[in-house]
């Protein structure tokens, strides 16, 4: 191809996304490595062959996609591009492209597209993102929602590829070779200590010009991001998106068992959560961001139509809630600028919990490195009051009890948070038991960790063996108790309406939460969801296994009841409450319900005589 011929191709392609994103070297490579193909309406669709797939990008006309059943996909022009769906996911072409008008279209092979997306993270992210938004527009919406609640141990590859951490790299590329994939773990005496990728290959070894007998260690990635088998596809997910990662060591008591790739996810069709915290994080003002926020009731009722467990939906629905709290941030520093000093944003309640449901507010401090300046206390009330606005508009209503980062008094230094948690834990006056409640259910949603840590440390040190503390704590927790009566009737109360119910939240899975966290506290336990803390309780010997196995059923009994509940009133345009009313359940659930109750009932007798006995 000639420099005539050449120069249209490359012009055209340095002005669309994501090529203008490419190295000079790439775009050239790419626009002498193209070919071209002329497609007439007349013949009616453009052949697409599974055997040899490739990118093919628009020039002129106009396509249609379409799936197997018929259904439109897309429509394309000059700019777009299809053809990359089999590409990114290896799996056999099933989507029929129809020509609408005749047009010119540039073709590129699957090694080509492999070698652009390598060698630009821009490019890269493009087409990942472009498939994303294809799958959701795949008919089996149902079935791909549910697939994010879906184990990563359903998806990883066992016995993964692995070298000793002084094998040669040139050993370790042919192994990799050999096996057709792009990473191997690195183990050292039987433990991982890092990473071998393409990447690493590539950025460590040829473009260093070292040769191909330096050990492995020298190439590596260390210490790399890990997830234990047990985590959701939707966790892994988002732990690649933060960490701008493709490969995820899965381990299982810290032993590497098997490896997820951003390909085995994206062939898994997984879908909707991830990606609309992926449209939260592309948002550029606030506006957007609210507008987005709209999508989270419909996402609430897809997880409860799909039937996942009450505990992976307040995980999930708590990751969009941290997503956008940190989008908020970011965008109003961008507006007011760096912060004069570090912080971390703290969210308190149910969201620190990991268990938020429909119908949550505000619960959230700022934790400052230091005193703040006055120049500084004006920037971090700013910032504050423009955050918590910004939750407020998205559907997080502003906090009833004010607590929340916007109000100065939540608004502190370490040292600062620090005597106030001490204050509460030496003086367990009634108020100081109420913020328990909430306070006590910290997380860092923004900020250093070390920072966190820092509080969260001193807290625990306060709190663990601390009797007097623990008792008034646990007297506390026993101020309300399930809603059953005699002969285990159910004690129904009116929700502010003439009709009675049960509610579910208050008179259970508070109570729930609250004998958690008494234990939790008293054993320096940094967990702070309910189900997790119930299991370290019960790997530690503080529950027995049948106690903390008969208490976690309890707890994601009564969280599936509410969510159900929920669900109904969101199907009959019903006000969404915690209420639910006995005569929509079955005799069965009515009975399970009442066993469910009985756990929690058992359970407060329990932490009333471990905590309690000589008070």
């Amino acid at each position: 191809m000639d420099e005539s011929e050449l120069l249209p191709i490359r012009n055209f392609l340095a002005e669309i996304a994501p090529f203008n994103e490419l190295p000079a070297e790439l775009l050239e490579e790419c626009s002498r490595n193209v070919s071209i193909g002329y497609y007439s309406k007349v013949s009616g669709s453009v052949p697409l062959s599974s055997e040899n797939p490739m990118l093919y990008i628009v020039r002129s006309g106009a396509f249609e996609v379409r799936n197997a059943e018929g259904e439109l996909l897309d429509r394309l022009g000059a700019g777009d591009y299809f053809g990359f769906p089999s590409l990114m996911s290896g799996e056999s072409i099933s989507n029929k492209v129809l020509i609408l008008e005749d047009g010119l279209v540039y073709h590129l092979t699957l090694s080509l597209f492999e070698k652009l997306r390598a060698g630009c993270r821009a490019f890269d992210r493009f087409f990942n993102r472009a498939y994303a938004k294809r799958l959701r527009h795949q008919k089996a919406s149902h079935n791909v929602a549910l697939m994010t609640a879906n184990r990563i141990s359903s998806l990883m590859v066992m016995a993964p590829v692995s070298v000793d951490h002084k094998t040669p790299v040139c050993d370790a590329a042919k192994l990799m070779r050999k096996h057709r994939v792009s990473s191997a773990l690195v183990i050292d005496n039987q433990k991982l200590v890092g990473i071998l990728t393409d990447r690493d290959l590539r950025n460590r070894v040829l473009a260093e010009g070292l040769n191909g007998n330096v050990p492995v260690y020298q190439a590596m990635t260390s210490a790399p991001v890990t997830i234990d088998g047990n985590a959701l596809v939707f966790e892994a997910m988002l732990q690649m998106s933060q960490h701008n990662i493709h490969h995820l060591p899965v381990l299982e008591n810290g032993n590497p068992v098997g490896m997820v790739t951003s390909t085995d996810i994206i062939r898994s069709q997984s879908s909707q959560p991830i990606f609309l915290i992926g449209e939260i994080e592309r948002q550029q003002d606030v506006a957007s961001l609210i507008h987005v926020s709209k999508q989270i009731p419909l996402l609430l009722q897809n997880l409860i139509s799909a039937d996942a467990r009450a505990e992976e939906i307040g995980r999930i629905l708590t990751s969009v809630t941290d997503a956008l709290t940190r989008r908020l941030i970011q965008l109003n520093q961008a507006l007011l600028g760096e912060p004069p000093i570090a912080f971390c944003w703290l969210a308190f309640g149910s969201q620190g919990r990991q268990d938020q449901m429909a119908c949550s507010d505000q619960d959230n401090g700022l934790l400052l490195a230091k005193e703040p300046d006055a120049a500084a206390t004006a920037y971090f009330d700013a910032l504050t009051h423009a955050v918590c606005s910004g939750l407020n508009d998205c559907g997080y209503v502003f906090c009833p009890g004010d607590i929340m980062a916007q109000n100065p008094a939540w608004r502190m230094s370490l040292e600062n948070w620090q005597q106030k948690f001490s204050g509460w834990v030496n003086t367990p006056e009634p108020k100081a038991l109420m913020h328990a409640s909430i306070f006590f259910d910290m997380r860092c949603v923004f900020g250093p960790e070390s920072l966190f840590k820092a509080l969260q440390n001193q807290v625990l040190a306060n709190t663990c063996d601390n009797d007097i503390f623990l008792a008034a704590l646990a007297g506390n927790a026993l101020s309300e108790s399930p809603p059953l009566g005699f002969f285990r009737q159910f004690v129904l109360e009116r929700d502010g309406s003439e009709e009675k119910g049960i509610d579910l939240k208050h008179r259970g899975s508070v109570l729930i939460n609250d004998i958690a966290r008494v234990y939790a506290l008293s054993a320096g336990i940094t967990e702070v969801n309910t189900a997790k803390r119930i299991r370290v309780l019960i790997a530690q010997g503080i529950l027995t296994r049948k106690d903390g196995l008969n208490l976690a059923d309890a707890l994601e009994f009564i969280a599936h009841m509410r969510l159900a509940n929920q669900g109904r009133q969101y199907e009959n345009r019903e006000a969404l409450s915690n209420y639910l009313r006995p005569q929509a359940l079955s005799s069965l659930m009515r009975h399970q319900l009442r066993d469910a109750f009985k756990v929690v009932h058992d359970a407060q007798a329990a932490l009333k005589l471990k905590f309690m006995r000589s008070f």
